[in-house]
């Protein structure tokens, strides 16, 4: 893409409004517009970023054997009297009313809308274990909405449901989300923390958190230090080996970690005084295990291998898609802007002009941004006439990985300058080096496209 026909309504000051990094650099990076309280426009950059991390969790999910569907937004309230949650969810649901006067709301979560279109379809043993995802928006009308799209009303989520004949079935599933979390968060260049959690509305006696430490966090955290050296790395998992999937959960939940809702504070006086943390965390996911509290309410049941119906046991497990572009920001970004991990980047390179007009710079950079489009990487070419400062600056906010700038005195020497945004480290080199180099980085990590 060529900076001079891309939208990118970068600001240089900072809206008074933004309380926390991820706010101030995402309006400053021209990639949201607010519209009202805690809702916001998705503009090109932003957009982009978001399909980046909703394509990740997508590909995550398919890999465990879970099944994409989408259901509507707005639901009937009748659903949500059969299970009894319509009128103890509280304000945070909008409820509103149609043109027939008929009780709706806009989707907060969905667990009775997948249960019913299961109880229509599905009434046989044999067609368990079952696991359906979306990624949807949703809605849940926050008293105080801040912190950008931290803690916004409407949000991106991805939220999935199993169905399993037997509790220690259904655990299994909790544990197959468990592990296909960690590696989604991996992917993103995020380490997010499983923490034993409470139920809130959507209940159940299994769950965990998944937080990413941050000292504009939402919650309070207590850890023991020695859960921040996991990682779950490039090892293969089979999704339908139990003994696997269990034996990643006791590695990642074995040691302390909780948040303030589960908090022991005798428990946490066990751990070695070293090693004994709190920190401010930000929740980018959670996983619950509630048994048949949705499926006796709603009757949702199956014939079992004895011939007689049993409610089946349940569980839904949620992404925070669009929270976890804040978070990203939260945890990477300098004094100067925004720092993406190569697997969530919007463009994979900048290319900086520093001589728009003069006629080898120009070829030079026309040449690295067809040689990257050929290699299926996108690159983000600042043609601007522009000044070089600025043109850096821009860069900078934005926080593209790496960038190559091209000049007319480097060119006589045969040589572009390579810069990695995280380090500030720059090395010059031929400009086909500087592609290669580029296209080996990424080699080690999956592109993934809009």
């Amino acid at each position: 893409m060529r900076l001079s026909r891309y939208f990118l309504p970068v600001l240089k000051e900072t809206p008074s409004e933004a309380q926390i990094v991820s706010h101030r650099y995402m309006l400053r990076a021209g990639m949201i517009k607010q519209s009202s309280a805690g809702i916001y426009s998705w503009l090109p950059l932003g957009f982009k970023v978001l399909r980046k991390i909703e394509n990740i969790v997508h590909e995550e999910q398919i890999r465990a054997g879970h099944i994409p569907m989408q259901m509507p937004t707005i639901q009937s309230a009748d659903l949500w009297r059969e299970s009894g949650r319509y009128d103890a969810y509280g304000e945070e649901m909008l409820r509103i009313k149609d043109r027939h006067d008929r009780d709706m709301l806009f989707t907060p979560t969905a667990e009775e809308l997948i249960t019913d279109v299961f109880r229509s379809h599905v009434n046989s043993y044999k067609d368990l274990p079952l696991t359906m995802y979306q990624i949807q928006w949703k809605f849940r009308d926050e008293r105080r909405p801040r912190f950008g799209v931290m803690r916004g009303r409407e949000f991106y989520m991805k939220d999935g449901y199993n169905f399993d004949l037997t509790k220690e079935d259904a655990l299994h599933a909790y544990n197959r989300h468990l592990v296909s979390y960690l590696r989604t968060y991996e992917r993103m260049g995020l380490q997010a923390i499983p923490m034993r959690a409470d139920g809130g509305p959507i209940g159940g006696d299994y769950t965990h958190e998944f937080l990413v430490l941050a000292e504009t966090g939402e919650s309070e955290v207590f850890y023991d230090s020695a859960v921040t050296d996991l990682t779950f790395g490039d090892r293969e998992i089979d999704y339908d080996s139990v003994e696997q999937c269990q034996g990643v959960l006791e590695e990642f939940t074995s040691r302390y970690a909780r948040t303030d809702e589960t908090h022991d504070e005798a428990l946490f006086n066990e751990i070695p005084e070293e090693r004994r943390r709190t920190a401010r965390g930000i929740e980018v996911g959670q996983i619950f295990y509630f048994g048949t509290k949705y499926s006796e309410s709603m009757n949702a049941s199956v014939q079992g291998p004895d011939g007689k119906n049993t409610p089946v046991h349940m569980g839904s497990h949620g992404i925070g898609v669009s929270r976890l572009l804040g978070a990203i920001i939260e945890a990477s970004h300098d004094d100067k802007g925004i720092i993406w991990p190569e697997g969530v980047t919007p463009f994979h390179v900048g290319i900086v002009n520093l001589k728009q007009g003069d006629e080898d710079a120009d070829a030079a950079c026309d040449a690295l941004y067809k040689s990257f489009a050929a290699l299926g990487l996108e690159a983000l070419y600042d043609d601007r006439k522009e000044r070089a400062g600025g043109k850096f600056a821009t860069m900078d906010l934005i926080g593209l990985p790496w960038r190559i700038t091209v000049g007319p005195r480097g060119l006589k020497n045969g040589v572009v300058e390579l810069t990695s945004r995280r380090t500030g480290e720059s090395e010059e080199m031929p400009p086909e080096a500087a592609v290669a180099k580029i296209a080996e980085i990424y080699a080690n990590h999956r592109v993934v496209g809009m």
